[in-house]
Parts: structure tokens; C-alpha cells; sequence
């Protein structure tokens, strides 16, 4: 077709091509890793080796500390070593407390996490060439305190990565969580293989080697990253820096005497750490909710985040069992032998891990694909709450059987990583969503401290448990956890209003 120009002449139109449809969410059409942004596949794989090392020392510090001598153990007392774990455990996430100040005041989300990184890779290598007590005491401390200025500080730099109101935002976080669990499944079964080869240290040893090839790996691709993330949130101002030097320097030496004097010893620690969570929380919340600089949106979401706090704590107090009540379990009650190979019992720990690797990119899918049509935060908690204590129950149905069939374990694991897949890498968003700006960092960190609170729970539990005591202990907390899960799911609707357009 033509028509004709102004000075006469024909000018031929053509009919307008189709534009392709822009992404709002990826407007330059850069690279996507599964739908997401192209940096998410950078801090998956970091974070899937610093999973390997960590989860794979973690499957047999345990049995490190309470099998015998003779068998390169330590031959302390089983209880108090699973007591010794969940305060451990409790500390990595008390620790992120540390790691989000240092992020917020004084470092940036990045350079902490880096540091953090160099840290935990010291802590492995100590474990595997220091023997005795004093190797344990080091290598824990320092991958204690490393962990939880990652933890804190990784999860920050994913969240960057998307708007406040992107929707893929929480089936991003199931993709990265789905890195930490791949890391958490090869972990523990090479380092067991290590173990039943060449022992315990080599063992360890094997967990210091992927963290430094993780190390690695994100010095080669931290540069991608959003400039934004080198950023001080809160910078600290260099008058007050003796003072907070004053204050490390009077806690670390409280922390010495109260050691040398006996107050604080291996069998009350997991107590210890679990008041200290308790008073940092009500702390943090009480510093939040008292600044003036909080818009009342902000401040609204923070006494939200209080009955999520809850919930987490409770959730994690059974889940984080499985390296303390559930890792005993396997070594004391299950038939390891299978298909005529005898395993050895940090086989189980990788058991979670393989359900999060299947089912997390399933949950990602049905998160995108539901939109804001899925269900809302408190509702993903309740059923979280709902499936670990039916996975608790689960143990009931074995407890007069001499020797339990390892697939029992696997169907309680199945139902407890539906409920963490219902909660975690949720909590991690959430956390995200409801901080305030001022407090980016420090609001993974309460996060955190919910999952230390659990996780401490979680070794002074374990005291109470003995294979003759299985139907009152597992029948317990299976049920008080399912009623709490009913309250959170009565109580979704008012959560969520002081939510404040947040889901």
C-alpha cells in the first residue's frame, strides 16, 4: 500500500512490527538464571560450597565428640556432646548478630561476607590438623563466628538482587536455598566417606578444601554484583570506635573467666546460648521498634515479625533435632545396613538435603506460577509448624521396634522438609520484605536469632531423650508443635494486616 507525501512524491508504509514484550522485572534483557537475575547463579554456587564444608564437617562433629578414643573420637559424653551441638548451632546464628553490625556500621554486605568466608576456611583446617579439645574449641569458634556473618550477609546480597515487590522474589530464594541443600547433600557424604577411610580429620579436611575452592570461585565473580551492596548502611561514626573496642574486648573476657571458673561448661552451654539469644532478640526488637526514624509502616512490620519470630523458633527447635536427637538416633536405633552395605550414620544427614534438591525448584515453580495468588506468609508458617510436628508423631509409630528400618527416617525427613520449604527459604524473604531501611542486615540477623533459638532448643532437648522414652518425647513435641501451627493459621489474618501490604 502507498499513499502520497506531502510534496507529491509516493511513500510506502509498512505495517508495524511486533515489538517483543518487555520484561518490567529485566528491562536491559540481561542474562536470567532460571527467570531470575543472572548474579543469583553466582551466589548459589558460593553458597552451595560453603554448604558442602560446613554441613559436611557438621555430620560428624558429633559422633567426633562422643565416640571413644580408640575410634578417633573424643569419648565425651553423649548428651552433653549433643548439647555441645546445639549450642554450637545456636551460636552460628547468634553470631549473624555480630555480622549484620559489621555489615550495617562498618564494612558493607560484601567485604563482611568475604571475611567471613576466609574464617569459616580456618576454622575447617583447625579441626583437621589440631587434635584433641583444643582443635574442637578453635575450629568451632571459628566457623561459629564465620557462619553467621555469612549467613547474614549472602542472604542480604541475594535480596538486592530484586525490587521490594518483584513476585519472584521468594521463588528466587527457593532456587539459592536449593544451592545450600546441594552443597549440604555431597557434603556429608564424602566427608563420611573420608571418615570411614582415613578417619575423622581427614574428614575435616575434606570440608577446608571445598571452602577454599568456594573462596575462589567468588573472588572470580564478585565483581558482578550491585554496586550498592559495598554500601554502610548505618556507618559507624570513628568517635565511638574505642568504645565498641571496649565493649568486644570486656565480653570476650567475661566470656574467658566465666569458663576458668566453671560457670559456663560444656553441659549448661546450649542453656547459656539460649539466654543470650533471648535477651539479644528482645534487644533488637525493642532498638527497632523504639527508633524515631521508623515510618509506621516499618514499625508495623516489625511487631509483625514478632509471632513469625515465634514460629521459626519453634519449627527449628524440632528440625535442627536432626543433628542432635535424630543424628543419635541413627547410630543407636536404625539398621544401616542396606542392600549389604553397612553405611555409615552421617549418611542420614543427607537425606534433607536430597528432598530440598528434588522438591525445591517444584516449590519455586508453584510460587511463581500462583503469584500473589499464593498463600500468605503466616499461612506458609502455620503449615510448616503443621508438617514437622506430623514428622515428630512419624517416630511414634517405631518406638517398641529393636531395630529401626532406615526408610521410616526417610519418610519423617519428607515431611520435615515440606514444612522447611514452607519456612525457610520464606523466612529468609520475608526478612528481606519487612526490614526496615535503616536496618537491612540487622533484620536477617533477628531472623537469625529465631533459628539460634531453635537450634540451641534443640540440644538442650535432646537431654530429655532415650530409646526408652520415644513415645513420650517424640508424642510430645509432635503435638504441641501441631497446636501451635493451628494457632498461626487462626491468627494469619491479623499478622498479616500489621503487615502493611506485605504478603
Amino acid at each position: 500500500m502507498s499513499q502520497n507525501s506531502p510534496d507529491g512524491s509516493h511513500a510506502h508504509t509498512a505495517a508495524a512490527t511486533p515489538q517483543p514484550a518487555i520484561d518490567p522485572h529485566n528491562p536491559a534483557g540481561r542474562k536470567t538464571f532460571f527467570g531470575q537475575p543472572g548474579m543469583l547463579a553466582n551466589l548459589f554456587s558460593v553458597e552451595m560450597w560453603e554448604r558442602f564444608s560446613f554441613y559436611g564437617m557438621q555430620a560428624l562433629v558429633l559422633y567426633y565428640m562422643y565416640y571413644a578414643v580408640s575410634d578417633g573420637g573424643l569419648g565425651i559424653d553423649k548428651g552433653v556432646a549433643a548439647g555441645i551441638v546445639g549450642a554450637y548451632g545456636g551460636t552460628v546464628y547468634l553470631c549473624s548478630i555480630l555480622g549484620g553490625w559489621i555489615a550495617d556500621r562498618l564494612l558493607g554486605s560484601e567485604r563482611t561476607m568475604l571475611a567471613s568466608a576466609v574464617l569459616i576456611m580456618a576454622g575447617h583446617i583447625a579441626l583437621a590438623l589440631i587434635p584433641s579439645v583444643i582443635g574442637l574449641t578453635i575450629g568451632l569458634l571459628c566457623i561459629a563466628v564465620g557462619s553467621g556473618g555469612l549467613k547474614t550477609t549472602c542472604v542480604n546480597l541475594v535480596g538486592t538482587l530484586y525490587e521490594r515487590d518483584d513476585p519472584r522474589r521468594d521463588a528466587g530464594f527457593s532456587i539459592y536455598y536449593m544451592g545450600v541443600n546441594i552443597g549440604g547433600l555431597f557434603g556429608p557424604l564424602l566427608t563420611g566417606f573420608a571418615w570411614a577411610k582415613w578417619g575423622f580429620h581427614m574428614g575435616f579436611g575434606l570440608a577446608a578444601i571445598f571452602m577454599a575452592f568456594g573462596l575462589v570461585q567468588y573472588t572470580l565473580t564478585r565483581k558482578g554484583l550491585p554496586a550498592t551492596v559495598h554500601t554502610v548502611a548505618n556507618p559507624l561514626p570513628r568517635s565511638q570506635y574505642g568504645k565498641w573496642i571496649g565493649i568486644v574486648l570486656a565480653a570476650v573476657v567475661l566470656v574467658v573467666v566465666l569458663l576458668l571458673t566453671g560457670v559456663l561448661n560444656p553441659a549448661n552451654l546450649s542453656n547459656a546460648v539460649i539466654l543470650v539469644v533471648v535477651v539479644s532478640a528482645v534487644a533488637l526488637f525493642v532498638t527497632m521498634l523504639r527508633d524515631k526514624e521508623l515510618s509506621p509502616d516499618e514499625h508495623s512490620r516489625v511487631i509483625a515479625f514478632i509471632p513469625l519470630f515465634i514460629a521459626t523458633a519453634a519449627f527449628f527447635s524440632l528440625f535442627q533435632q536432626q543433628f542432635t536427637v535424630l543424628a543419635i538416633y541413627a547410630d543407636t536405633r536404625l539398621n544401616l545396613n542396606l542392600w549389604g552395605f553397612d553405611f555409615k550414620p552421617s549418611l542420614t544427614q543427607s537425606i534433607n538435603p536430597v528432598f530440598i534438591v528434588l522438591l525445591g525448584m517444584v516449590f519455586a515453580a508453584a510460587w511463581t506460577k500462583l503469584g500473589t495468588r499464593q498463600p500468605s506468609t503466616p499461612v506458609k508458617f502455620g503449615v510448616a509448624l503443621l508438617l514437622i510436628g506430623v514428622a515428630f508423631l512419624t517416630f511414634v509409630t517405631q518406638a517398641h521396634t529393636p531395630s529401626v528400618f532406615i526408610g521410616w527416617i526417610v519418610l519423617v525427613l519428607f515431611f520435615a522438609t515440606l514444612g522447611e520449604l514452607f519456612l525457610s527459604p520464606v523466612g529468609l524473604s520475608l526478612a528481606t520484605k519487612l526490614a526496615p531501611r535503616k536496618f537491612p542486615v540487622q533484620m536477617i540477623a533477628l531472623y537469625n536469632l529465631s533459628v539460634a533459638l531453635g537450634t540451641a532448643l534443640s540440644g538442650s532437648l535432646a537431654e530429655f531423650y532415650s530409646a526408652d522414652n520415644e513415645v513420650g518425647y517424640f508424642g510430645t513435641m509432635g503435638a504441641i508443635t501441631i497446636v501451635l501451627g493451628v494457632v498461626m493459621l487462626l491468627a494469619s489474618k491479623p499478622i498479616l494486616k500489621l503487615m502493611r501490604g506485605i504478603r
